[in-house]
C-alpha cells in the first residue's frame, strides 16, 4: 500500500496477507478438459468470484501459463484462497491478487521467472507499480517504470478477454497473449525502522509538494529513533488527499488534529492508497491512536475497525 505523497511513487508491504493453497491431483484424468476449482475464506470471500475466466487472480495465472505455451491449468486444480486483505479499501488487494496470479502461474507451470520477471507481468496488468512491487519484493519500496522502445509504447494492455477461455473450463481460443517487455518497471527497497508499527483503520462504506516530502519521507523511516516532526511532514499530500476530503466522512477533521504533539507515540498520519482506509505510523500508544481516529468517525456516523500491523520485508513467497 502506498503511503501519503508516495501515491503511485513507493508502497510497503505491511502484514496482512493473501494466502494460496493449491492441489493439483495429476493422477485423476476421468476428463480431458482441465479443471480449476477455486474455494475462498476471509476478507470480502462472499464477492469473490468462484469462476476461474472471471476471477482476477485465475486470469492472471492463465494469461501467464499462455505466455508460456501452457493453455490451462493442469488436470484438477484445486484454489483455497485465504485473504486477510480488505478489498477497495486501499490497502492494496488487487496488486496482491495479480502478484498472487504470477506465483501460481508459476508454481504449477514450473516456469522459474524472477521477481524481477515476474513485476514485468505485473505492470502489463496492474499499472501502479508501488502496489505490486510492495506485495512482491516486501517491505518499503520506490518504484518508477521505464522508458520504452518506440515499439513497444504503440502496444496495447493485454486483451484478456480474446486470450482467456469462455465460458471456464470451455475451448481454448488457440490466441497468443502479448509477452510483456523486459524491464518495464523498476524497484529500489529503502531502509525502515524496527520501531515504527503501522496503524490501519479501515472505515465500513466507501506533484512539486509531494515530491519534496516522499524525498524526506523515504530518509526518515529508516531513522532511529524516528523523528516523529520529519516524519509528519513528510506524510503531508497535496495532490491526493484533497479531492477525497467530501468523499470520506471525517478524514478532514482527523488529518487536520490528529498529530503528534497531541498523540504521543504517532509520528504521522494519512490516507492509504485512494482510500478510504487511514495510516498512521507510530512507535507507542496504538490503541489510543486507533481509538482516537475511530470516534472522529463514528461522529461522522461512519463505523470503522482497526489492525496494528508491521512491514512484511520477505514479499511474495
Amino acid at each position: 500500500m502506498p503511503p501519503g505523497p508516495g501515491f503511485d511513487v513507493a508502497g510497503v508491504a505491511l502484514t496482512r496477507f493473501l494466502e494460496l493453497h493449491v492441489k493439483v491431483d495429476q493422477s485423476d484424468t476421468s476428463t480431458a478438459i482441465p479443471r480449476c476449482v477455486i474455494t475462498c475464506e476471509g476478507e470480502g470471500s462472499q464477492n469473490i468470484d468462484r469462476e476461474p475466466d472471471r476471477n482476477l487472480l485465475t486470469r492472471v495465472a492463465l494469461y501467464v501459463l499462455r505466455c508460456h505455451d501452457q493453455h490451462g491449468f493442469p488436470l484438477q486444480t484445486s484454489i483455497h484462497i485465504k485473504n486477510d486483505i480488505p478489498l477497495g479499501r486501499g490497502l492494496g488487494s488487487s496488486g496482491a491478487c495479480v502478484v498472487a496470479g504470477l506465483m501460481l502461474a508459476n508454481e504449477v507451470g514450473g516456469l522459474e521467472l524472477s521477481k524481477d520477471r515476474m513485476l514485468d507481468y505485473c505492470l502489463m496488468i496492474e499499472r501502479h507499480p508501488d502496489n505490486v512491487a510492495a506485495a512482491l519484493y516486501g517491505g518499503f519500496v520506490g518504484t518508477y517504470l521505464s522508458d520504452l522502445d518506440a515499439e513497444d509504447m504503440v502496444r496495447k494492455e493485454i486483451p484478456l478477454s480474446e486470450v482467456l477461455p469462455a465460458p471456464a473450463g470451455g475451448v481454448d481460443t488457440g490466441l497468443k497473449p502479448p509477452i510483456p517487455p523486459l524491464g518495464i518497471g523498476n524497484h529500489m527497497k529503502f531502509p525502515w525502522s524496527p520501531s515504527i508499527k503501522a496503524i490501519v483503520i479501515i472505515p465500513d462504506f466507501v506533484k512539486v509538494f509531494n515530491m519534496q516530502r516522499i524525498a524526506i519521507l523515504t530518509h526518515a523511516l529508516g531513522q532511529s529513533p524516528p523523528n516523529p516532526e520529519l516524519i509528519y511532514s513528510g506524510m503531508q499530500d497535496a495532490i491526493h488527499q484533497p479531492y477525497r476530503k467530501e468523499l470520506i466522512p471525517g478524514l478532514s477533521e482527523i488529518l487536520q488534529s490528529v498529530k503528534p504533539k497531541t498523540h504521543p507515540g504517532l509520528l504521522g498520519i494519512c490516507l492509504s492508497g485512494a482510500g478510504p482506509t487511514i495510516l498512521a505510523l507510530a512507535t507507542d500508544n496504538f490503541e489510543h491512536i486507533a481509538e482516537e481516529i475511530i470516534n472522529k468517525f463514528s461522529g461522522a456516523n461512519v463505523q470503522c475497525k482497526w489492525s496494528l500491523l508491521e512491514p512484511a520485508n520477505e514479499g511474495a513467497t
